[in-house]
């Protein structure tokens, strides 16, 4: 089950925010690293949980749509190339 982190924290630096134990910064038991995950407070400011909900607000787009026929092939000639742009 993963926990909620708190939206405003009083001391954010005091915590490693990278996994599920909140670790203290000095005393960092989870094997994370040397250095502890920020808060997205630190990262973003203090307007981060708007940034958060903007972005799963928004929808998720593919990539742009390609003409594959356009693409030139890797052992194509000029001339191949040329004609097939000209047919299509």
């Amino acid at each position: 089950m993963i926990r909620r982190i708190p939206a405003r924290p009083a001391h954010p630096e005091r915590i490693c925010w990278g996994c599920d134990r909140y670790c203290a910064a000095n005393d960092m038991r989870c094997g994370n690293g040397k250095e502890r995950a920020p808060h997205p407070i630190e990262t973003f400011g203090p307007d981060w949980m708007e940034f958060v909900q903007a972005s799963e607000e928004r929808p998720l787009s593919g990539p742009p749509d390609r003409d594959l026929a356009a693409q030139p092939q890797a052992n194509d000639d000029p001339s191949d190339q040329l004609l097939r742009q000209a047919a299509g």
